[in-house]
Protein backbone atom coordinates (compact mmCIF):
# COMPACT_ATOMS: atom_id res chain seq x y z
CA UNK A 1 0.00 0.00 0.00
CA UNK A 2 1.45 3.52 -0.67
CA UNK A 3 1.95 5.67 1.92
CA UNK A 4 2.36 9.34 2.30
CA UNK A 5 6.06 8.92 4.51
CA UNK A 6 6.60 6.07 1.36
CA UNK A 7 7.46 8.85 -0.88
CA UNK A 8 11.05 9.36 -1.44
CA UNK A 9 11.65 5.23 -0.95
CA UNK A 10 11.53 2.00 -3.10
CA UNK A 11 7.71 1.44 -2.23
CA UNK A 12 5.20 -1.15 -3.62
CA UNK A 13 1.97 0.34 -5.02
CA UNK A 14 -1.07 -2.25 -5.93
CA UNK A 15 1.38 -5.08 -5.55
CA UNK A 16 4.18 -3.76 -7.96
CA UNK A 17 7.36 -2.29 -6.56
CA UNK A 18 8.00 1.11 -7.80
CA UNK A 19 11.45 1.73 -9.05
CA UNK A 20 11.02 5.16 -11.21
CA UNK A 21 11.81 6.98 -8.50
CA UNK A 22 14.77 4.68 -7.24
CA UNK A 23 16.77 4.93 -10.33
CA UNK A 24 16.05 8.90 -10.85
CA UNK A 25 17.83 9.07 -7.60
CA UNK A 26 20.60 7.06 -8.31
CA UNK A 27 21.28 9.00 -11.61
CA UNK A 28 21.02 12.29 -9.63
CA UNK A 29 22.92 11.07 -6.62
CA UNK A 30 25.79 10.02 -9.35
CA UNK A 31 25.51 13.94 -10.67
CA UNK A 32 26.21 15.29 -7.49
CA UNK A 33 29.42 12.45 -6.78
CA UNK A 34 30.50 14.13 -9.27
CA UNK A 35 30.63 17.71 -8.95
CA UNK A 36 31.77 16.95 -5.50
CA UNK A 37 34.89 15.43 -6.23
CA UNK A 38 35.39 18.33 -8.80
CA UNK A 39 34.74 20.84 -5.59
CA UNK A 40 37.29 18.62 -3.47
CA UNK A 41 39.97 18.66 -6.44
CA UNK A 42 40.01 22.63 -6.77
CA UNK A 43 39.94 23.37 -3.32
CA UNK A 44 42.98 20.77 -1.93
CA UNK A 45 45.29 22.03 -0.69
CA UNK A 46 44.78 25.45 -0.86
CA UNK A 47 46.63 28.53 0.76
CA UNK A 48 44.95 31.42 2.95
CA UNK A 49 45.42 33.45 0.37
CA UNK A 50 43.96 31.64 -2.26
CA UNK A 51 40.89 31.53 0.01
CA UNK A 52 40.63 34.98 1.17
CA UNK A 53 41.08 36.49 -1.95
CA UNK A 54 37.77 35.69 -3.94
CA UNK A 55 35.69 35.63 -0.69
CA UNK A 56 35.63 31.54 0.36
CA UNK A 57 37.00 32.67 3.74
CA UNK A 58 33.39 32.65 5.13
CA UNK A 59 32.52 29.32 3.74
CA UNK A 60 36.14 27.87 4.72
CA UNK A 61 35.43 28.99 8.28
CA UNK A 62 32.06 26.93 8.81
CA UNK A 63 33.35 24.10 6.54
CA UNK A 64 36.98 24.38 5.71
CA UNK A 65 36.90 22.26 1.86
CA UNK A 66 34.47 20.19 2.66
CA UNK A 67 31.72 19.58 0.50
CA UNK A 68 28.72 21.52 1.81
CA UNK A 69 25.71 21.26 -0.56
CA UNK A 70 24.24 24.73 -1.21
CA UNK A 71 22.88 26.97 -4.22
CA UNK A 72 25.35 29.65 -5.44
CA UNK A 73 23.52 31.95 -2.65
CA UNK A 74 24.40 30.55 -0.24
CA UNK A 75 21.11 28.76 0.40
CA UNK A 76 21.66 25.48 1.72
CA UNK A 77 20.97 21.98 0.39
CA UNK A 78 17.28 20.95 1.88
CA UNK A 79 14.74 17.84 0.98
CA UNK A 80 12.24 20.33 1.55
CA UNK A 81 12.35 21.39 -2.02
CA UNK A 82 11.51 18.13 -3.04
CA UNK A 83 8.01 18.03 -4.80
CA UNK A 84 6.50 14.52 -4.67
CA UNK A 85 2.78 14.08 -4.35
CA UNK A 86 2.75 10.92 -5.71
CA UNK A 87 0.62 11.02 -9.02
CA UNK A 88 3.07 9.79 -11.61
CA UNK A 89 2.45 12.19 -14.23
CA UNK A 90 3.38 15.26 -11.72
CA UNK A 91 6.13 13.33 -10.38
CA UNK A 92 7.31 12.98 -13.67
CA UNK A 93 6.59 16.52 -15.13
CA UNK A 94 8.52 17.55 -11.85
CA UNK A 95 11.71 15.52 -12.71
CA UNK A 96 11.66 16.68 -15.98
CA UNK A 97 11.81 20.46 -14.63
CA UNK A 98 14.76 19.22 -12.21
CA UNK A 99 16.41 18.37 -15.16
CA UNK A 100 16.31 21.62 -17.06
CA UNK A 101 17.43 23.29 -14.18
CA UNK A 102 20.15 21.14 -13.49
CA UNK A 103 20.95 21.25 -17.48
CA UNK A 104 20.95 25.10 -16.89
CA UNK A 105 23.68 25.20 -14.70
CA UNK A 106 25.97 23.01 -15.86
CA UNK A 107 25.50 25.14 -19.03
CA UNK A 108 26.46 28.14 -16.58
CA UNK A 109 29.70 26.29 -15.51
CA UNK A 110 30.59 25.54 -19.07
CA UNK A 111 30.52 29.44 -19.37
CA UNK A 112 32.27 30.15 -16.59
CA UNK A 113 34.97 27.44 -16.41
CA UNK A 114 38.58 27.16 -18.20
CA UNK A 115 39.52 24.58 -16.72
CA UNK A 116 39.75 20.85 -18.40
CA UNK A 117 39.59 19.35 -15.09
CA UNK A 118 36.15 21.03 -14.68
CA UNK A 119 35.00 21.26 -18.15
CA UNK A 120 35.04 17.73 -19.36
CA UNK A 121 32.89 15.60 -16.00
CA UNK A 122 30.73 18.51 -16.51
CA UNK A 123 30.36 18.15 -20.39
CA UNK A 124 30.06 14.14 -19.40
CA UNK A 125 27.20 15.41 -17.08
CA UNK A 126 25.75 17.18 -20.20
CA UNK A 127 25.62 14.08 -22.16
CA UNK A 128 24.35 11.65 -19.84
CA UNK A 129 21.31 13.09 -19.87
Amino acid sequence: MYRKTDRAMLVLKNGNRNIIGASVGTEELAHMEIVSAILYQLTKGLFIKEIKEPGFDTYFVDHTTGIYPQVASGTPFSALTFQSPGDPITDHTEDLAAEQKARLTYDNILRLADDPDVRNPIKFCVRVK
